[in-house]
């Protein structure tokens, strides 16, 4: 078992993430603000992750299968949008191409594009029409 303690450098809390099995995450991800390195919980990179679509239009994201269906995530998996549409096609230099269309917190329309078999990176984009 291992133990990662922590202060949120976003809400300020001590958190204490613990792995069971002695691997997995931290409990934490690390930004450089400044040039300083901070310590940001998983629920604040999820909100930070929410500003910053908000902000930009853009996000580079995760496109996962689950039980339920297929979901657009943030890496620690805090932030999640259901894929309302999925298109699989050909890509002249990955092989593969899935197109997916969902809609963020405040019901604006995404598109996110995911390239390859062996990726689950999407990219991102608020449709203009948003």
């Amino acid at each position: 078992m291992s133990e990662h303690r922590f202060v949120c450098a976003d809400c300020g809390e001590e958190k204490i993430h613990v792995n069971p099995n002695g691997f997995g995450g931290t409990g934490y991800g690390i930004v450089r603000e400044g040039g300083v390195e901070k310590t940001v919980c998983y629920d604040c990179c999820g909100k930070r992750d929410r500003a910053d679509m908000s902000a930009t239009g853009r996000a580079i994201l995760y496109l996962t299968e689950g039980p339920d269906g297929a979901l657009v995530t943030n890496w620690p998996g805090t932030l999640k949008f259901r894929v309302r549409y999925k298109k699989a096609g050909s890509h002249n230099i990955a092989g593969r191409r899935v197109d997916v269309w969902f809609n963020d917190c405040e019901g604006r329309e995404w598109h996110g594009v995911q390239l390859g078999d062996f990726s689950q990176i999407c990219r991102c984009r608020r449709s203009k029409a948003a």
